[in-house]
């Protein structure tokens, strides 16, 4: 019986996709406001009305590093159907160290496609960016990513 092993090129795309699925669970993380300042926790509150903020569905792609805040790019992707029965119905994106840390707010209705979205927002230094979503049942879910700036944007509330 002959080994078959495999090719060079196969063992490198299964040895990267090993090293992405090891280091997904540092880049994003789902959580609640605690630790972050009063105002965001209250920004927060006013946004979810207190409903209890639960982990999945949520995908950001961000760069770790990002040299200047003016425009660091972002991808987001929700799992869902986009049904008339399970939907996202809102999405925030927040920034806790920005002047105003709601970076945006959209609304959705049921289409035929999946959430993918992607955008650049301005980040005033380091911290993590969060983004909520808010499904057609009223549920929430929740995901951040920390984000090195090594320029800060947002100098002031403009």
């Amino acid at each position: 019986m002959k080994t078959v092993l495999p090719s060079r090129r196969e063992l490198i795309q299964n040895a990267l996709a090993l090293l992405s699925l090891c280091a997904a669970p540092f880049r994003a993380r789902a959580q609640s406001a605690e630790g972050q300042s009063e105002e965001f926790q209250k920004l927060f509150l006013s946004l979810t009305k207190g409903a209890k903020i639960k982990e999945g569905k949520i995908q950001i792609t961000i760069p770790r590093l990002a040299d200047n805040g003016h425009s660091v790019p972002l991808k987001i992707s929700i799992d869902s159907p986009m049904s008339q029965q399970e939907h996202v119905k809102t999405l925030v994106i927040l920034s806790p160290r920005n002047p105003r840390p709601l970076v945006a707010k959209m609304n959705f209705f049921p289409m035929n496609t999946k959430l993918n979205m992607a955008t650049r927002v301005r980040l005033n230094g380091s911290q993590s960016l969060w983004v909520l979503a808010q499904m057609s049942d009223l549920s929430w879910y929740s995901q951040s990513a920390e984000v090195e700036v090594t320029e800060s944007a947002c100098l002031d509330a403009s």
